[in-house]
């Protein structure tokens, strides 16, 4: 898409029909919600909310509401060093080992000598995203006793317009209503309740947490302090939460540890909470953040949370057609999905803006960004720690955030690299004696970057340029030169280190890497012993990795007019990396840099695809013989899996331009679980509430899927625009997109009908207007006659001739 001498070549791909071109229709926005017709029973049905800070989980409880409260910045653990400085020493027998063909010998001495020391990633001082805690609500309702309590009318939903949650029902006459949402205002959780009769709500307010959470109660305020352990001695982060109400009509007092709310006929809940993460003030900014939000009037506060959040969600609609369940609460519409005839269409536009509303709910500027899961957990010891995976885990969190028209929120993300680059040079020294900075598998706010305690996973080193990648997708998308000034040092770092530790494989004469490994999974020996192993030299995502990081270190070396000397050795170096792919004689792309058998055929993680997506090596158009191979990977690796690998393939297939097998996918990914269990293998899905389970809950899968919608209808990783690359038959009928991103910072408005773009406009920030020609037979663009389409840029419109041909496949 990014093309030299800062211009940007802009081809149209349209394909299948003649098209007519029509005017633009003004729709009113679709309501898009979640919703169900009675209380949640696990906390995987309950209703995520978000200000990128603060997380509310409610779940509607007629009798008891149990609210799971999150703080993203909420961690146990600290900060450490878990280098061992004497690993490098031991590098020369590993890559002697590998060369000659003792994988399982090289294996045995990397978990001897060459992981991280201490206690690793399973207890602190690494640490663990955990809940913040439960604010607890138990209803009475006058006359009943608690057995006799029923309910009707019931109703509980999000709204993905104004993330504002609800829950209405009535007990006998009385209609009950209550509203949540965590302000992107005054920066609280508010929960309002009300009755349509006064006098009606009677109830106890209780905040609690597991463990390292101590209660008090004084002035209609609930506080709970706490401090968590950091792996020595036991003063890792404090936090602390307030609870306070605002109550029109009856009493409230004070009952041990709960306020008692006694015939009121409103009640409004403020939550307010900080930790010492970066915050020192952090006591005294929780209170002032209370006390803002209960100054301001209630509608005017909720003014204030709908108008920012909108700010980011009305960017972009999508719209696939008709739908024919959305009446039906949203367990329901998922247990019809994956049969409906016709197809629900309007269900994977709520799964997809969904995604949207996730991110923009999950991380903001200058926070963390999203983690495993996202900033929602229910428990003290999340799973996976809640970290940051960066085998292709926090990668998927931000892949749909450029073309969904968030860009922003990819900046949370690369603060969090540029913290990790001088715990990554010291990693790099101990471990390699290598100049630049390396990232392996896992990280935390703690800026952990040493390998993990086992071989077996934790010494793959593409973690650091597989995060180079998403930071350089936000220049691509963005256009931003002094962005590319302020990442620059990071890329060049990581590209250093590559440079570094390259060594030549004798049989192919290439430079590889040694150790390597191939992300989480394993081979037999050649030997016939029936051994297996995970490291190797030169697996196939390491070398994918440094090509593209090299091309683009050049490229913006090149852009930014310095480093000459640096460029020149790596495009030197460039021409001695393999190359995006090896074809194995059974016509698969190769994993390993020699033809293992592997261990699992259908493994969870399919990193030798890196090149396909998110990287633009293997293309059907210009690679058509790997784009074959990976084809015929991804059969052989199936269609099942964790969510997150289940999305992954659908991106594949997607850029594979296989719109029916990507949908496959995705109706693989919506198929309704209620299993929490950990799982590695086949048997991922989504949960009643559209989060996405591994299981568990893994907030990758949701990011992923998100991605794949989009990539499904537009495509510009090629130096071209292309509509529709994958669109599958039940979305031809009918569609319309506003506000997608391009790359080159570009804006793009398309409608279709029956396959075929009927009507585009695409904006433009920039001063140059994108040159447009022609790509093969199947459009030709000059600049005047008619039918036109408008082309916008810096607010001038400029009407341009698109002539299409008739172009099958």
């Amino acid at each position: 898409m990014y093309c030299k001498k800062n211009s940007f070549l802009l081809l149209l791909f349209v394909v299948f029909a003649w098209p007519v071109f029509a005017q633009k229709t003004e729709e009113t926005p679709m309501p898009l919600r979640i919703w169900f017709d009675k209380p949640a029973t696990q906390w995987e049905a309950t209703l995520p909310l978000g200000n990128g800070r603060l997380g509310m989980m409610p779940d509607g409880g007629v009798l008891k509401e149990n609210i799971v409260l999150n703080d993203i910045t909420l961690w146990s653990g600290a900060p450490q060093d878990a280098n061992n400085y004497e690993a490098y020493k031991k590098l020369p027998e590993i890559q002697k080992l590998l060369l000659e063909g003792k994988n399982d010998q090289a294996q045995a001495l990397i978990d001897k000598d060459f992981v991280c020391t201490g206690k690793g990633s399973g207890a602190e001082p690494f640490g663990c995203f955990q809940t913040l805690g439960n604010l607890t609500f138990n209803f009475q309702y006058k006359g009943l006793k608690a057995d006799e309590v029923t309910f009707s009318d019931y109703a509980r939903t999000l709204s993905l317009n104004n993330a504002v949650a609800v829950a209405s029902y009535k007990v006998g006459k009385v209609a009950y209503h209550r509203e949540y949402f965590t302000s992107f205002g005054n920066d609280v959780g508010i929960t309002r309740l009300t009755a349509d009769k006064p006098g009606s709500i009677s109830m106890t307010v209780a905040l609690s947490r597991e463990e390292k959470g101590n209660v008090t109660v004084s002035n209609n305020t609930i506080e709970m302090e706490g401090q968590l352990e950091n792996g020595t001695n036991g003063k890792g982060m404090r936090y602390i939460a307030k609870v306070r109400l605002r109550v029109k009509g009856g009493t409230v007092a004070t009952s041990g540890k709960e306020l008692v709310v006694k015939d009121a006929s409103e009640v409004t809940v403020f939550f307010s909470a900080k930790t010492d993460f970066r915050d020192p003030d952090y006591l005294a900014h929780a209170e002032q953040a209370l006390q803002g939000a209960m100054k301001t009037p209630y509608e005017k506060e909720k003014k204030k949370h709908t108008t920012a959040y909108q700010r980011f969600f009305n960017r972009m609609s999508l719209s696939l057609g008709a739908g024919n369940t959305e009446h039906l609460p949203t367990d329901k519409r998922l247990e019809l999905f994956y049969n409906a005839t016709p197809p629900d269409n309007q269900l994977p536009v709520l799964f997809y803006q969904f995604s949207r509303y996730l991110s923009i709910s999950s991380t903001r500027v200058g926070l963390l960004p999203p983690n495993l899961q996202g900033l929602w957990a229910h428990q003290i010891r999340t799973p996976w720690n809640g970290d940051y995976h960066l085998d292709v885990n926090v990668q998927m969190n931000h892949w749909g955030v450029e073309a969904g028209n968030l860009s922003e929120l990819n900046l949370p993300l690369a603060d969090l690299v540029k913290n990790l680059v001088p715990h990554g040079e010291r990693t790099a020294k101990a471990y390699y004696n290598a100049e630049g900075w390396v990232a392996h598998v896992i990280t935390n706010p703690w800026m952990f970057t040493e390998p993990g305690e086992s071989a077996s996973w934790g010494v793959t080193k593409s973690g650091s340029g597989w995060l180079c990648n998403n930071l350089w997708d936000h220049y691509i998308f963005s256009n931003d030169q002094q962005y590319l000034k302020d990442i620059y040092p990071v890329l060049k770092g990581s590209a250093q280190f590559y440079a570094s530790i390259l060594i030549k494989d004798p049989k192919t004469g290439w430079l590889v890497t040694s150790p390597s490994s191939s992300p989480e999974n394993s081979f037999y020996m050649p030997d016939g012993s029936g051994k297996h192993a995970s490291i190797c030299m030169g697996a196939t995502i390491d070398n994918q990795i440094i090509r593209e990081l090299f091309t683009n270190v050049i490229t913006a070396s090149e852009t930014l007019n310095t480093d000459a000397d640096f460029r020149n050795q790596l495009k030197e170096t460039l021409r001695q990396i393999p190359p995006p792919g090896v074809v194995a004689p059974d016509g698969r792309l190769m994993e390993w840099l020699e033809d293992y058998k592997e261990t699992d055929p259908e493994h969870r993680h399919i990193s030798h695809l890196y090149g396909l997506y998110p990287a633009n090596l293997i293309t059907p158009s210009q690679t058509p013989e790997l784009a074959e191979a990976c084809k015929k990977s991804l059969n052989v690796r199936g269609d099942d899996g964790p969510s997150w690998a289940i999305a992954y393939k659908q991106l594949f297939w997607a850029r594979l331009h296989d719109g029916n097998r990507a949908y496959k996918l995705f109706r693989e990914i919506m198929k309704p679980t209620l299993q929490t269990h950990i799982n590695y293998g086949a048997g991922g899905g989504v949960y009643p509430n559209l989060l996405s389970a591994g299981p568990p809950f893994q907030i990758d899968g949701n990011f992923g899927a998100g991605a794949g919608i989009a990539e499904m209808l537009l495509q510009s990783h090629e130096g071209f625009i292309h509509f529709l690359p994958a669109i599958p038959d039940v979305w031809k009928a009918k569609g319309k997109v506003t506000g997608m991103k391009a790359r080159g910072n570009l804006t793009v408005d398309f409608e279709w009908e029956n396959g075929v773009v009927t009507n585009f406009e695409i904006s433009s920030s920039g001063k140059i207007l994108p040159d447009v020609e022609t790509y093969g037979s199947g459009i030709r663009v000059n600049a005047s006659g008619k039918p036109s389409v408008k082309v916008k840029v810096n607010g001038q419109m400029q009407d341009v001739l698109v002539e299409l041909y008739k172009k099958r496949r």
